[in-house]
């Protein structure tokens, strides 16, 4: 069996994954506020997380890994949406206005990552569907002395009860004081501590708990919902890195003190963050866009999740316009070799209809992935296959990173505006079989003038040429133009 490594924020190095239940492999990702759309740096953990989900599948069998990602649909940001358009006049309660925002929010949300190739989770608990269990953890954490209630319908968690606290970041309670930016309030017993129950108005979303109507705190609600999914421990939990304070040392602080039994998450996985052509994306700067924003431009999902494969999780990941038409060409020369008639698919209403189950990935491949999710690597080696003409395998280890499967759009990938795939492959044939015959009557003739011209003007037509002893084969590439074939 593979052996998987990753990097564990908490221990500072690669360790040798030993799941907990190799007929069960766990693994949490914190998931969206739902809010608004997705932008470019949302979707980086999600593609991350879908490379290790789907090497774990890979390795352990896909019935034995169990992947879940939250939805925080309670939150001061989505009540804030729903009063904006209230007060533009939209009919119905705010409460009514808070749960239609996020049904739209999830629906859009899943259908972008979904563009993107990501697979969808065994489990997607949504925050308020776990309200019973966050009320009764807060109950618990209160009961062991490591919570406390203000007597204004507030919860707080006592940092200092943890003696752990910080362990995660490396940083001391004393660091994050200085360095964070801590809210200070009347009922805290210490700047560090954090709520995890807040106090709600009626027309706001709210739950009747032993402290007055209200709402949980963030933290609390992935400490709640994991423990429901997985229980007192499981493999792997992670995030973007700017997670990883306060929201992941407060989830460690909690749940670790609700459940002393157990160990939370084994390994801690944080992605690095996004930069805009070298800088950081902001609103501010004008470099801010939605994955939505990029899909409408134009830009394939498959040629998003490409850019993000090439830099390594744990290093800042560059977009760039550049980057992106690399990653178009690279990938339309790898899906030409689909394209062939009859060989390895057939034309279909998107692109290729594609039985993606006969095709397996490369092992090498496999490899690189398993070794802290190497995604550069394995891109690497995909060159390598295409150059060697391993087109089964080059398939494959496609189908594995999730850069192809039976609904990608391969004519929208590799072909200019306007041209069709089901246009010009259909008649690909004839010109196999003209070339052929040049080249036929050229050994008896010892003349290859023509074959030379047939050569050009199919090159000329954005057309691979590929001659020999077992016969002739034509690979359209990304240039390909089939108006110009009518000169041969």
């Amino acid at each position: 069996m593979t052996t998987i490594k990753l990097h564990n924020t908490r221990t500072r190095g690669k360790e040798v994954l030993n799941p907990l239940n190799p007929d069960d492999v766990r693994l949490y990702l914190c998931g969206p506020t739902v809010y608004d759309r997705a932008h470019l740096g949302n979707a980086r953990p999600v593609v991350v997380f879908d490379v290790l989900y789907r090497l774990l599948r890979q390795v352990y069998g896909t019935n034995h890994v169990t992947y879940a990602r939250n939805f925080t649909d309670v939150d001061d940001k989505i009540n804030a949406t729903a009063l904006a358009r209230k007060e533009a006049g939209a009919p119905g309660t705010l409460e009514e206005l808070v749960q239609e925002r996020t049904e739209e929010t999830i629906s859009w949300y899943l259908a972008d990552m979904a563009e993107l190739g990501a697979l969808e989770p065994v489990h997607m608990p949504r925050a308020t569907a776990y309200i019973p269990q966050m009320i009764a953890m807060i109950e618990d954490l209160i009961a062991k002395g490591h919570a406390y209630a203000d007597g204004a319908g507030h919860v707080l968690f006592s940092v200092k009860s943890y003696k752990d606290y910080g362990a995660l970041s490396g940083r001391s309670v004393d660091d994050m004081i200085a360095g964070a930016r801590v809210e200070v309030a009347d009922n805290k017993r210490d700047p560090m501590d954090f709520v995890l129950w807040k106090p709600s108005t009626d027309e706001l979303p709210g739950w009747d708990s032993p402290w007055g109507r209200g709402r949980p705190g963030w933290h609390i609600e992935c400490s709640a919902m994991s423990h429901e999914l997985f229980g007192d421990s499981f493999d792997i939990h992670g995030g973007g890195n700017d997670l990883m304070f306060p929201h992941h040392e407060n989830e460690i602080a909690q749940s670790c003190c609700a459940h002393p039994e157990g160990d939370f998450a084994k390994i801690w996985l944080h992605n690095e963050m996004l930069q805009v052509e070298g800088k950081k994306m902001s609103k501010s700067l004008g470099n801010f866009f939605t994955v939505r924003d990029l899909l409408d431009q134009g830009y394939p999902g498959e040629v998003i999740r490409f850019v993000f494969l090439q830099t390594h999780y744990r290093k800042p990941m560059d977009w760039t316009d550049k980057k992106a038409e690399e990653a178009r060409q690279t990938l339309a020369k790898f899906y030409s070799v689909l394209m062939v008639p009859g060989e390895y698919a057939k034309p279909g209403s998107r692109g290729v209809y594609l039985n993606t189950d006969v095709y397996q990935p490369d092992e090498k491949i496999v490899e690189a992935i398993a070794d802290d999710l190497n995604t550069s690597k394995a891109i690497s080696r995909l060159h390598k296959l295409y150059k060697e003409e391993r087109y089964q395998l080059l398939i494959g280890s496609m189908v594995f990173l999730g850069l192809l499967n039976e609904e990608t759009d391969i004519d929208h990938l590799s072909r200019p505006e306007g041209s069709s795939y089901s246009a010009w492959t259909g008649n690909l044939g004839q010109y196999v079989s003209i070339l052929e015959d040049a080249r036929k009557s050229a050994m008896e003739k010892k003349d290859f003038s023509e074959v030379d011209r047939i050569k050009a003007l199919l090159i000329d037509a954005g057309i691979e040429v590929r001659m020999s002893k077992a016969g002739v084969e034509l690979v359209p590439g990304p240039s390909f133009d089939a108006s110009k074939l009518d000169a041969i």
